[in-house]
């Protein structure tokens, strides 16, 4: 009887967190309006062939009679300088922006989360190389990293993750460092390693649930800040080759007939804005959910 009202305690305690961490999030208004742009964005790029007015302006498509057209009802941005529908092809170029997301983050919150949990445990000199390492990728701003690994590669999305992820691991690197490294100290993690627990177990069981939340808004506003590199790498020429949309080729295509024509470049950096908007938005309402401190 007393394992069960243990057990009912323990899990009226969590619905009791969960319950707190919710009303935080709720009571931000910023933080709601976050989420549904992020959701709606996401169901924007997933459902992009659908709902595009033109979806076969997205290809190699030409023609010259309906080139900078006005926005109108048949086209409400506009078209471009051969024709295409801009609304279209900036439903794609969400798609695009959103999979470098996907990729980007997709493998270095992983390797940099692995990598700091090691150097935060471990210490010695394992912290010593990785740290080391961590610091040398730092001093390299990111958007020269980034040009500099486009330049040598062909202009692909492929291409632009792995110039953009060769550098971001690091900023997970370091700050789960600092927190491992401070729960590492704690005296539960001193008794579970007397009592026969294993390295895996104590990195993964013990000390990485204490990082989900730094995990979880670092990620999120780092998504912000990936589609900002992008799309500059695009406006640069070293992004997404032509003519495959993407917002920021999208952008440079556009302010050369501005302000003559300009949904051109509204539209597509409207997107770029809307996206990272809601990013930034429901990174803030996770920070004061998980009460993460700045």
């Amino acid at each position: 009887m007393s394992d069960a009202k243990m057990l009912l305690d323990a899990s009226d305690r969590e619905m009791s967190a969960a319950y707190m961490m919710w009303y935080r999030y709720s009571r931000k208004p910023a933080a709601v309006i976050g989420t549904l742009i992020v959701l709606s964005a996401i169901a924007m790029a997933v459902f992009a062939p659908w709902i595009a007015p033109h979806p076969k302006d997205v290809g190699t498509v030409v023609n010259f009679r309906a080139r900078h057209h006005a926005p109108e009802l048949a086209h409400l941005f506009g078209t471009d300088q051969v024709g295409r529908d801009i609304l279209s092809r900036a439903l794609f170029g969400m798609r695009v922006s959103l999979l470098l997301v996907l990729g980007v983050l997709g493998i270095s919150v992983p390797v940099g989360t692995v990598l700091g949990l090691v150097a935060g445990y471990f210490g010695g000199w394992v912290e010593r190389v990785i740290t080391g390492l961590t610091n040398v990728m730092l001093a390299m701003p990111p958007l020269v990293l980034a040009l500099a690994v486009s330049n040598l590669l062909e202009p692909t999305l492929t291409n632009a993750m792995l110039a953009i992820t060769l550098q971001w691991w690091t900023w997970h690197a370091r700050l789960i460092y600092a927190v491992s490294k401070s729960v590492a100290a704690e005296d539960y993690i001193e008794a579970a390693r007397l009592s026969g627990a294993g390295p895996l177990h104590i990195l993964f069981r013990e000390i990485l649930p204490n990082c989900v939340s730094v995990i979880s808004v670092k990620t999120t506003l780092d998504a912000a800040f990936v589609i900002l590199l992008g799309a500059t790498l695009s406006f640069l020429g070293f992004g997404v080759k032509p003519p495959t949309p993407d917002l920021g080729s999208m952008v440079a295509a556009g302010r050369q007939f501005m302000p003559d024509y300009w949904g051109e470049v509204l539209c597509p950096g409207a997107a770029v804005l809307y996206v990272t908007l809601g990013f930034n938005l429901l990174g803030d309402g996770l920070r004061d959910m998980f009460d993460v401190e700045s």
